[in-house]
Parts: C-alpha cells; structure tokens; sequence
C-alpha cells in the first residue's frame, strides 16, 4: 500500500503542540537581492509562543533578518519521512546583552536544565551569541510526503 500524502490544517494551540518537541529547522530568510538564504538551525518554542534560534550576529540568518524581518521556518520531524510544517513570521534579533536571557529560555525549551547556568551565561557573552526570535504570524498545514491522495486507488 503506497504512502499518501497528508495536509492537516491545525489551529495555533495544535500548531505549537507539534512544534515544542521538534528542534530541527530551515530557517528562510532573503538575501538583499531578494532571493532567499536558508540555513538549518536548531530551533524551540520559548514561552511566548516564538519560534527561537541561536546564531551570531555575523551571520546571513542574522544580518538578512535585520534588513527584513520577514521570514519562514520550515519544521521537520526527526525522521526524514515524518510530517513538517512551514511558520511564516516576523523576526527580531537580538545581541549581547540583550540576547542572554533569551538565550537561557532557548536553551531549556530544547534541553532543559543545564547543570550550570553562571558557566552558560558566561560561555553565550563570551562567544557573543545572539538569539532570532520569530513571531509566528501564519503556517501551512502540517504534511507528510507520499503519493497525492487521487492516486492512492492507481
């Protein structure tokens, strides 16, 4: 029997349900010529409901994400085959020292607890990490790939 191909559209507590224990991530942002830059990012859900990254503030992610907030995240399951979804939102960078807190909430809402927070803290102002936070604004149906459902009979 071939797999078939599935597109849930979810309201947003389902949505978010389906996001917090996904962490793997296609972060869409567009270069200043339009076209976009995407990057793999491990990604959480920090208590407001954002979509949040760790970057540095050099990077394309960060650098187009400032220029234009306008940005997508496609979420996907551990497993290759399992379902994803695309997050389309508004991005707000954040930097040292303002990005630490944020950075501790990152990191517990893919992690948990980290044995020592003062030595975290310490080691995310010393790498001068940054933190991308995304306002989800919309998102697609939560799919899975296979064959389109009109062929499932052929």
């Amino acid at each position: 029997m071939p797999r078939i191909a599935t597109a849930e559209r979810v309201e947003r507590s389902t949505l978010l349900e389906f996001l917090r224990p996904r962490h793997r991530g296609l972060l869409i942002t567009a270069r200043s010529d339009g076209r976009p830059q995407t990057s793999p990012v491990t990604c959480g859900i920090d208590t407001e409901a954002r979509i949040v990254v760790s970057t540095y503030p050099d990077r394309a992610k960060a650098r187009n994400a400032r220029r234009d907030p306008r940005v997508s995240m496609c979420v996907l399951s551990d497993d290759w085959d399992g379902p994803y979804v695309q997050v389309d939102g508004h991005a707000e960078v954040l930097d040292m020292p303002d990005a630490l807190d944020g950075l501790v909430e990152y990191f517990r809402c893919i992690s948990g607890e980290h044995p020592d927070w003062d030595e975290y803290r310490a080691a995310m102002a010393k790498q001068n990490k940054s933190l991308i936070r995304i306002e989800i604004e919309q998102w697609g149906p939560i799919a899975t790939g296979g064959f389109p459902p009109r062929l499932a009979d052929s």
